[in-house]
């Protein structure tokens, strides 16, 4: 899913930067590998080489026959802010580089117990982000103690992307508040 949202949001673009944030990666993999080490079976080389969190990011580079930079980030239940974090400052750094930040996440196996239920159902999302963009959207990170947000951070991005022209969204969890806002709208 990671590859098919990629592939969607790259437009095919010549040259950009890769960012790909995943909390879990190729989890429910590395778990099967696992499984299959317990039971004293030979690990796949490619389903190893697949378990690693820039699998997806090292695929999508080869499909494209791409060799610019890539960035791999895992952060806990903040990934997808700390993952989009970084894309916009790559962005920041090189303005004539579009950077392209893809998200994916799956539950984790029942094995990992209360873990599974933290990244709601699979999905991923990709963003890229240009200074020529037609959206504008602004993020604030505070220290903050209240309870946690029951969605995952990708899901609260998503309503104020997809909202109207005021549309902000605030996700709460590891003790900070992330507060998405179109430029112009205050926090």
């Amino acid at each position: 899913m990671s590859l098919k949202v990629a592939h969607d949001c790259s437009r095919d673009l010549p040259r950009m930067h890769f960012v790909y944030a995943s909390r879990h990666g190729e989890l429910k993999r590395t778990t099967d590998m696992l499984s299959d080490l317990a039971a004293g079976e030979t690990l796949s080389p490619t389903a190893f080489s697949l378990s690693v969190l820039n699998a997806s990011a090292g695929i999508f580079s080869m499909l494209r026959h791409d060799t610019a930079p890539a960035t791999a980030i895992s952060a806990g239940a903040s990934t997808f802010g700390f993952g989009l974090l970084e894309a916009g400052l790559q962005l920041a750094a090189k303005p004539n580089i579009p950077v392209l930040f893809v998200y994916a996440d799956e539950p984790a196996p029942a094995v990992y117990g209360g873990v599974a239920a933290d990244t709601g159902p699979a999905h991923a999302v990709a963003v890229l982000l240009s200074c020529d963009a037609p959206l504008r959207i602004i993020c604030n990170v505070l220290h903050f103690t209240a309870s946690d947000s029951s969605e995952p951070q990708s899901a609260t991005f998503l309503r104020c992307i997809e909202g109207n022209a005021t549309a902000s969204s605030t996700w709460r969890g590891e003790g900070r508040t992330w507060t998405w806002h179109r430029d112009g709208v205050p926090a």
